[in-house]
């Protein structure tokens, strides 16, 4: 974590900062977007898409702020002297990294749906400069924002599971209904 915390420059300050502060506005506006393309082209699939994502979002959050409050982890900066902290707003608790669970529920999201690299690639890239950006920034140890991409991704992965399930399941239901 030290070498990740020192050798500061207002590049990486801006930079990080922005990456940080953009986790939520990302992560509620991609299924946002993704839903209203949905209503305005009347495709349904899209429309469950979002709905999914949005599911493994609030999944991803109620999961990680129960396990901050079980866990009950200082955050680096408060622990040690030598960590700088670079965020005003790292209030609360530091395990997990619930920046980097949402990006990586948020990634991993897009990444099951839309399998192409070009939506792939900067999902993830995003996604890991956020669990870097927060070490970064002192407020989360390495386990912090590991545990974070886990639930993260985990969140994302049984969203678009159930999602799958519950296509079949209606689309059984559909094909029985027609004979």
């Amino acid at each position: 974590m030290k070498p990740i915390n020192k050798n500061e420059t207002n590049f990486k300050n801006k930079y990080l900062e922005l990456n940080a502060s953009s986790v939520s506005v990302i992560s509620v506006g991609i299924p946002a977007g993704i839903a209203l393309a949905g209503f305005i082209n009347h495709d349904k699939q899209l429309q469950r898409d979002a709905l999914y994502m949005g599911g493994a979002f609030v999944v991803n959050g109620v999961i990680t702020q129960a396990v901050k409050r079980i866990i009950n982890r200082q955050r680096p900066f408060e622990k040690y002297s030598f960590i700088i902290k670079r965020d005003d707003e790292s209030g609360g608790l530091s395990f997990p990294s619930g920046h980097t669970s949402t990006a990586f529920c948020t990634a991993t999201s897009i990444a099951l749906r839309y399998r192409k690299w070009y939506f792939v690639a900067p999902s993830y890239l995003f996604a890991t400069s956020v669990a870097w950006a927060r070490m970064y920034q002192g407020v989360h140890y390495p386990s912090d924002v590991f545990a974070g991409a886990v639930i993260g991704a985990g969140s994302a992965w049984a969203g678009y599971k159930i999602q799958k399930w519950m296509e079949r399941k209606r689309h059984k239901t559909s094909s029985t209904n027609n004979r």
